[in-house]
């Protein structure tokens, strides 16, 4: 069964503005699928063909010759000396809509194209199923908590506490969904597996594979929360360079968000480290034996769970709109904390996360501290985003704001 995906209609719109698309994302959240389904009149080449990837390696402009355009090529990391020739296929033709190109490696594709297809392709990132996409909810508009947005979204699902936990338990890979049947923790066992076979002995030689494993346990444990390498380092034993690089094969590969602190220059009172998310709950939940959604839900990690979760959807929102979001946290040194802050037009908006039904006041008592850190920039609506299931006034600037609404 194909769950329609948003990211559909960015993809459309940018396949008659551009030459080129490189739509990046983790593995297996979709990316062949959406190209098969819903651009079946492209032709389709993947380059986990071994005898098909020898081929454009070993003639590249011949090989893009034999195939024409458009054309989908799929796992185009595998190729990256390709990128030349793919810019010159585009220069002499001078055409939209040649070539959709997809990989699993987002930025150790970026340095090629940034050489090769710069003012040429559109660059679109694109992470599991949304909340929306799971329900069949057609709302596409990226989440902003401003009142254009709350008027846009007034009908959503309500969720029951124990659908919605399920749901994180379960994380977002289509494959879970399309088949009801599969066991979410056989599933990612083989994801694990797979991912570190792949992805990680790709991207760098990775002697460990033990000591990796458990690292991703370690940082999993640790989602939603301030990276602290020499912590994991210590956890895990190795040394905080091989931390730092594992790090950046997690969000190379788009297994993890880091987040970075608004500071707008405000000196050493605000901290400069940012925080991990994982953009799947259900990996989360696998390496930490998670099991089952009471367990999760009534866990000592259920705070930092829903906060992962929700930022994943705000994440999805826009990803699927195709804009990279504005979107930041706030903590200063002594400890005053924001979730999420998000930032324009010299406005800051900002917001709590509270797994709770009932949230109040108190849950907002460091939104004042932005005014006195930013006396330049105004503070705009926030609000807390919770499990209650109404839209409603928090206080006289502030809303509550359920899942649902994201």
């Amino acid at each position: 069964m194909y769950i329609k995906r948003h990211i559909t209609n960015i993809l459309s719109e940018d396949l008659r503005d551009f030459p080129s698309i490189l739509l990046t994302g983790p593995r297996q959240v979709g990316k062949s699928t959406v190209l098969k389904e819903d651009f079946s009149g492209i032709r389709y080449i993947t380059l986990d063909d071994r005898l098909v990837l020898q081929a454009l390696k070993e003639d590249p402009a011949g090989f893009l010759k034999m195939y024409g355009s458009p054309l989908i090529l799929d796992e185009i990391q595998r190729a990256p000396d390709s990128f030349i020739d793919i810019k010159l296929m585009i220069d002499e033709k001078k055409e939209k809509g040649m070539y959709i190109l997809t990989g699993s490696q987002k930025y150790h594709l970026m340095k090629n194209i940034s050489e090769s297809l710069a003012g040429r392709i559109s660059i679109m990132e694109m992470l599991g199923l949304s909340l929306r996409e799971i329900k069949g909810d057609d709302f596409n508009r990226p989440f902003f908590p401003d009142d254009g947005y709350y008027e846009a979204r007034k009908t959503f699902t309500k969720y029951e506490q124990h659908e919605l936990w399920d749901i994180i338990r379960k994380g977002c890979m289509p494959e879970i969904y399309a088949n009801d049947k599969l066991d979410p923790q056989r599933y990612y066992a083989s994801y694990v597996n797979s991912y570190i076979e792949r992805d990680v002995r790709e991207l760098s030689q990775v002697g460990d594979t033990v000591a990796f494993t458990q690292f991703m346990t370690a940082l999993a444990a640790r989602t939603g929360e301030l990276l602290n390498m020499h912590s994991i380092a210590s956890d895990v034993g190795v040394d905080d360079k091989t931390v730092k690089r594992w790090i950046s094969i997690l969000e190379a590969s788009g297994t993890i968000y880091l987040l970075r602190p608004f500071s707008q220059n405000a000196g050493r009172r605000i901290v400069k480290t940012p925080k991990v998310y994982f953009t799947d709950t259900g990996l989360v939940c696998y390496l930490c034996r998670w099991l089952t959604t009471e367990t999760l839900m009534n866990g000592a990690n259920a705070g930092n769970i829903f906060e992962t979760f929700v930022f994943g959807e705000i994440l999805k929102s826009y990803y699927n709109a195709g804009i990279k979001p504005d979107i930041y946290f706030f903590r200063t040194t002594n400890g005053q904390e924001i979730d999420f802050v998000f930032y324009r037009d010299g406005v800051l908006y900002p917001l709590e996360v509270k797994k709770t039904f009932s949230p109040n006041v108190k849950d907002i008592k460091h939104f004042s501290v932005l005014g006195k850190h930013f006396p330049s920039l105004k503070v705009g609506k926030g609000g807390v985003i919770c499990s209650y299931d109404s839209l409603m006034p928090l206080d006289g600037n502030n809303m509550v704001i359920p899942v649902g609404m994201l």
